[in-house]
């Protein structure tokens, strides 16, 4: 409800603001109610199956590798700490456009593998995504009671048990805001890799601005499409974070 009023809120701005100038608004273009109206906007909206299948991806990649990258850090060698400052730092210093030009145009060249644009912008905004993800996990492990490490080497776990069964459940729920954070980013990056052709919704307004001549309408619902995929990605994880928090409390009654 809270998603679909401010969608309604963002309309009524936009549809005063049109009344109070003097420019002349054409919504015919994105009006459901005429015909024309209505293939725009079902062509507008088909960018979104895209948008939504390329964030679910590079979160899931992003979460994975973003854990893996971490993990040299608690080998207590100074090698594999220098390698994963290195890989953190490589990643996120690089412009998330420049390493999606890059991985779709260079990594070819390299590898002799040609990628889609979708696999090209998952790659790119995948290893962006890690090396923050990896700074996530690192915040979030270390602000676990040293006890718990303690009690976990006297069980005699290795360390790769330990994070896994014991420190990295307790740090995830301390990293979900962060997280949460994240994957509202990556939604809105994925808007980049519509310089390299794939079909997204930013894509499609493109394309719609181009045949219409109506970019000010055409990307006004542009901002109310992503307006409400980032509103449903922070109310779920909201809702993930009361889940965890409920389920943390009723460990410690029970405790």
């Amino acid at each position: 409800m809270k998603t679909i009023r401010l969608g309604l809120v963002a309309c009524l701005v936009l549809a005063c603001g049109g009344c109070a100038s003097s420019q002349t608004w054409g919504w015919y273009v994105i009006n459901p109610v005429t015909k024309q109206g209505r293939i725009n906007v079902e062509f507008l909206l088909s960018g979104v199956q895209w948008t939504v299948a390329l964030t679910l991806a590079c979160v899931a990649l992003s979460v994975t590798l973003g854990f893996l990258f971490y993990l040299p850090r608690v080998a207590e060698k100074r090698w594999l700490d220098a390698l994963n400052r290195g890989l953190v730092e490589l990643f996120r210093s690089i412009p998330p456009l420049v390493s999606i030009l890059w991985v779709y145009y260079g990594l070819p060249v390299l590898t002799g593998v040609d990628l889609n644009p979708f696999l090209s912008g998952t790659v790119a905004l995948s290893l962006y995504g890690a090396a923050f993800m990896a700074e996530i996990y690192r915040g979030g492990i270390q602000s676990i009671a040293r006890g718990q490490f303690e009690a976990a080497d006297g069980l005699g776990l290795s360390t790769f048990d330990k994070m896994v069964f014991v420190i990295f459940p307790q740090a995830l729920r301390r990293c979900l805001p962060a997280m949460g954070n994240q994957f509202v980013i990556l939604l809105k990056m994925s808007s980049l890799v519509s310089v390299i052709g794939l079909a997204e919704v930013v894509r499609r307004a493109n394309e719609l601005a181009v045949t219409e001549y109506r970019p000010l309408e055409i990307y006004s619902f542009l901002v109310l499409e992503y307006l409400v995929l980032v509103l449903l990605v922070s109310a779920g994880v909201r809702w993930v974070e009361r889940r965890a928090g409920a389920d943390e409390a009723q460990r410690i009654g029970e405790g």
